[in-house]
């Protein structure tokens, strides 16, 4: 495990280990509680192995041969969500989101948003310039064995943009196409 001076300790896990393989031993520290930041750096390249280091509750995948400043990259990355994670707070300009009472705060004005539409929103805003499917966010808010469809997706981005119309801060942008 590596240190850092902001307090959080990323995790790189190999996947095939001795004792235990990757896979299992993340799935293991997820269920305990474990929420550091975790990277698989790993040979094993398929959709498979990476849907599996994932679903096992990895946060980044990265393949060997490791190009070092792409590792480097991935961590500070890695250690930027875990900071906006722990803060459970996000703030840009004056535009905060807050996790405790789910509310969304512009130019000093509080709203309560719907269970949904703060983790849309959370979502989006965790990983600022990150292009999101409607079938990525649908997976990820509702949940893969949703009865959801994307029209919920549209939906609710519809009312947060509604919601952020007096932000000068934060803006969502739709990518026809994507």
């Amino acid at each position: 495990m590596a240190l850092y001076q902001g307090g959080v300790a990323p995790l790189i896990a190999d996947v095939m280990m001795p004792t235990m393989d990757g896979f299992t031993m993340v799935k293991e520290m997820r269920a305990a509680g474990f929420e550091q930041p975790v990277l698989m750096l790993t040979a094993k390249t398929t959709i498979i192995d990476k849907t599996t280091g994932f679903t096992s509750g990895a946060d980044d995948y990265l393949t060997k041969p490791v190009d070092l400043a792409e590792l480097k990259l991935r961590v500070a990355a890695l250690l930027r969500r875990a900071k906006i994670n722990s803060a459970r707070q996000i703030t840009i300009g004056q535009t905060i989101l807050n996790e405790e009472n789910f509310t969304l705060t512009i130019n000093g004005h509080s709203t309560t948003l719907a269970k949904k539409e703060f983790l849309l929103l959370f979502t989006l805003l965790s990983y600022p310039n990150k292009i999101f499917t409607q079938a990525q966010l649908l997976d990820q808010i509702w949940g893969i064995d949703s009865a959801s469809t994307e029209d919920t997706v549209k939906t609710h981005v519809s009312k947060v943009r509604k919601l952020l119309k007096d932000s000068n801060d934060v803006k969502i942008t739709t990518i026809r196409g994507l």
